[in-house]
């Protein structure tokens, strides 16, 4: 159902389960899947995608320009997932030809009002990104991760599986799966114990975990720390996680216990 106050390009593709209201503006490269309801007064514009079971409250703004001052008007991609909820004032920007041209968000996503992500941004499955957080561009949110209000994530920063980031948080390290991070300028707290309780991970590799972080971060050099870890750390799933997270992109600065306000 569209209603007759919204203003929808003739080539947009969308589904006839789709449910749209009054004064929304959808653009022609846009497609909208099964049981999608969009609220008034949102725009999507650009080459953008969006999956089965999707809400988009109003004065959502999807799809439109980069906020990136080398975009000249490419043709880039938008990829929503299926049953996200983006709550009033949410902007999503799709990619850019120096990143990727792809900006991508899974499924199961809850984005919080005025929540912001960026150019180029790859967002995982059953992400939170609470009210008034900014996602840099190029940033990648790994699944499970819950973004506190009022934290801002800087461009290109990586935040691993469950990792949890506390309200007003400046995340300008990169944070491991399953840690915990605060701070104006964040540093890492411990381990998301709760987040990893509640996923139902075997409490002996929960406890696998604790120790081998005691060991990864017992000092400042953390390639040295992890190369010390004995095989039965290795072994641990949750460890391997982390290690392999670690390793991955060695220019990329970690976030420790030890980084600095």
């Amino acid at each position: 159902m569209i209603d007759k106050n919204s203003i929808i390009h003739k080539q947009a593709k969308i589904s006839e389960s789709a449910e749209i209201g009054p004064y929304v503006v959808i653009g022609p490269k846009v497609e909208i899947g099964d049981n999608v309801k969009i609220y008034s007064h949102v725009n999507i514009s650009g080459n953008t995608k969006i999956g089965d079971g999707t809400l988009i409250f109003p004065f959502a703004s999807i799809g439109n320009d980069p906020q990136d001052l080398k975009y000249s008007g490419e043709s880039t991609k938008l990829e929503i997932g299926k049953n996200n909820k983006i709550r009033e004032y949410v902007t999503i920007n799709p990619g850019t030809i120096g990143g990727g041209g792809l900006t991508k968000i899974g499924d199961n996503c809850l984005f919080m009002i005025s929540s912001h992500v960026a150019h180029d941004c790859k967002v995982g499955n059953n992400v939170i990104i609470a009210n008034n957080v900014p996602l840099g561009g190029h940033v990648i949110i790994e699944e499970n991760v819950v973004i506190g209000g009022n934290s801002a994530v800087q461009q290109f920063t990586r935040i691993g599986k469950l990792a949890m980031i506390g309200g007003m948080t400046g995340v300008l390290h990169d944070v491991i799966p399953y840690g915990l991070s605060i701070g104006n300028r964040n540093y890492l707290q411990g381990l998301n114990l709760i987040g990893l309780r509640r996923a139902n991970f075997d409490n002996k590799d929960i406890l696998g975990l604790i120790e081998s972080y005691k060991e990864i971060f017992s000092t400042k050099n953390v390639t040295a720390n992890l190369n010390k870890l004995n095989g039965e750390f290795k072994e641990n799933p949750l460890v391997k996680d982390v290690i392999d997270f670690i390793m991955k992109d060695k220019k990329r600065s970690i976030c420790t216990p030890f980084s600095k306000e």
